[in-house]
């Protein structure tokens, strides 16, 4: 986290307090040292932030202009509304909640005018009440294996009943109309495929990383798309649900 970052972590939980909170109790939730603490505390008082307290006893923030309105325009304010609404309805239960919780923190610090454009906004997403087939696995398995670069070996079912068994390398979570995939290049068939969560019947990450930097991967996979001008999810004769032919170069 950089200390802009931290630094706004560190408002919002004073915000959440009524009664002053110890810097050792900051310090845990932020996950830095008392001293840091001390440091980032002192800092946010020079920029005018009321935090009254001391060290030992502990730290309360006071009502006060604190922070300038987020200056964002009547369309802007649209686009991020339905981006986050549109979140809320694809998404899983943990972006979900983010979603909601991006969306309040964004009030908080919006001009009035912007502020009813939030909550009264021209642009609207479809409707509600989508359901999505049930996830095989969980999504903390595949979220902790994307950003570990950890290979995963999954069995996965196409839409006959044909279970096949991969290895595979995720690198992303798409968030469809009608499904969740799980965007990965597949060993057994040496090309990118998406796979549907909800065919995924297990998953086991592997010790092993796979090569290259998962950034690049999603590049490769961007220029593949461009390239085949792939604008719809087709099958493949494996019963994956393809975006592209392959990686190019490998994969790695």
């Amino acid at each position: 986290m950089t200390r802009t970052g931290r630094l706004l972590s560190l408002l919002q939980l004073l915000r959440g307090r009524t009664q002053p909170v110890t810097a050792a109790t900051l310090s845990t939730e932020l996950g830095v040292s008392e001293r840091t603490l001390y440091r980032d505390i002192a800092e946010l008082v020079v920029q005018g932030a009321p935090i009254y307290g001391e060290a030992g006893v502990g730290y309360v923030l006071r009502q006060g202009m604190f922070l300038p309105p987020l200056m964002l325009s009547n369309e802007e304010t649209e686009a991020v509304v339905l981006g986050l609404r549109y979140v809320d309805q694809f998404g899983d239960a943990l972006l979900r909640s983010a979603a909601r919780e991006a969306s309040a923190k964004i009030a908080s610090v919006l001009s009035p005018a912007a502020r009813a454009t939030l909550s009264d906004p021209i642009a609207l997403p479809g409707p509600n009440g989508q359901e999505f087939p049930d996830t095989g696995v969980p999504y903390a398995i595949l979220r902790s294996s994307i950003s570990a670069q950890r290979k995963l070996s999954i069995s996965y079912q196409d839409a006959n009943g044909v279970r096949s068994e991969r290895i595979v390398w995720p690198i992303a979570l798409g968030f469809m109309q009608q499904a969740r995939v799980v965007v990965a290049y597949c060993e057994t068939r040496n090309a990118f495929r998406t796979f549907r969560t909800d065919r995924i019947v297990t998953a086991e990450p592997l010790p092993e990383r796979y090569a290259g930097r998962r950034s690049a991967l999603l590049r490769t996979w961007y220029d593949e798309m461009d390239r085949e001008r792939a604008i719809a999810f087709v099958s493949d004769d494996s019963g994956d649900e393809s975006l592209v032919s392959g990686p190019g170069g490998g994969g790695g």
